[in-house]
């Protein structure tokens, strides 16, 4: 999930009760909220170091208790000049600070991006599919809930009422939360069993995926994969599901370069972390007999969208000239390999 999600979780968390057991604890309860995504700080080494470590051991419940526990100096540097503190206080805030680094796992699990939950034991990557990496409609929720009490001080203060704390509505914007996450598990269900009964020009599905939309839990992008093609196509849960609607990208006959390809550190850690990967290849305009090999990943937007891709310059003899992961816009043919 993104950040401003985590952050309303947090607050709402303290609202509704966390900020009852220790002093401080809705700013504690953001900044765990949070906590697990200083892996971004990867980004700084590029691409491959931040698709080798992003959701991976900072979202995972080994590490969790040392996750939880970092940001607890601080609060106790701070708490501290307000606040007699006692062991109890240091046990509350642990445990606010691990349950809040613990939804965040939990949520990031939810979305079609995934986390890798069972580091270092495992690296299989867990994606519930049912929530997008932000949901308009989860941020229209937690906002209101957050800012409601806000608008009702207003208001009680222009007439002279008392105004309340807030619990109500933080309850109210969890329930809501939890109960937008149920529905998009009833429709993905409900769509994803329509995938495996149909067939994509002419050929049964090896796999599929269903993604969500961040606008509406009724829409998504189904990806379906044939021995031939990957097909992208809508789906909204109230309507007749069509499979010819989409698009098909047909899969690149890579024998000739898959091995080497393959071999290389930039294509191990892309491969590692798609699950919807399409190959393409083109000739180069050089080195003479050349080709260029892009690695789409179809979740993150189609090939001409620039997605998430893995790109590489493979000689005719097949060694590979140069390797790159791009995680923005794609660069132009003219400039790929240099």
């Amino acid at each position: 999930m993104d950040n401003l999600t985590h952050s309303l979780t947090g607050i709402l968390l303290a609202r509704a009760g966390l900020n009852r057991l220790a002093p401080h604890a809705t700013a504690l309860a953001v900044v765990s909220s949070n906590l697990p995504d200083l892996d971004f700080l990867a980004l700084a080494f590029g691409p491959a170091a931040h698709l080798t470590y992003h959701r991976g051991f900072t979202h995972s419940f080994a590490f969790l208790p040392l996750i939880a526990a970092l940001p607890l100096p601080l609060w106790f540097l701070y708490a501290r000049r307000r606040h007699a503190l006692t062991s109890r206080h240091w046990l509350s805030a642990a445990a606010i600070s691990a349950c809040c680094v613990f939804i965040h796992l939990l949520t990031d699990g939810l979305t079609d991006y995934g986390t890798r939950l069972l580091l270092p034991f495992a690296s299989t990557w867990y994606h519930a599919d049912v929530l997008p990496l932000f949901d308009l409609w989860l941020w229209a929720a937690l906002l209101l809930c957050v800012h409601g009490p806000m608008l009702a001080r207003l208001v009680y203060g222009e007439i002279g009422a008392r105004t309340g704390s807030g619990r109500g509505m933080a309850f109210l914007g969890l329930l809501l939360f939890l109960s937008l996450t149920c529905a998009r598990f009833y429709f993905h269900a409900q769509s994803s069993a329509q995938l495996s009964t149909r067939l994509y020009a002419g050929q049964a599905p090896i796999r599929s995926l269903l993604l969500p939309r961040p606008w509406s839990p009724l829409s998504w992008t189904a990806l379906v994969e044939t021995s031939t093609a990957w097909h992208v196509i809508p789906i909204h849960s109230l309507t007749e599901f069509d499979p010819v609607s989409g698009q098909a990208f047909y899969k690149a006959d890579a024998t000739a370069v898959r091995a080497s390809v393959s071999a290389t550190r930039s294509a191990q850690v892309f491969l590692a972390f798609t699950q919807a990967p399409l190959w393409r290849i083109t000739p180069a305009s050089a080195p003479d007999g050349a080709v260029l090999v892009n690695i789409y990943d179809l979740r993150f937007g189609l090939p001409e969208d620039g997605a998430f891709a893995a790109r590489f310059l493979v000689a005719s003899g097949g060694r590979v000239l140069s390797e790159s992961i791009t995680l923005g816009r794609a660069p132009s043919p003219s400039s790929a390999g240099r």
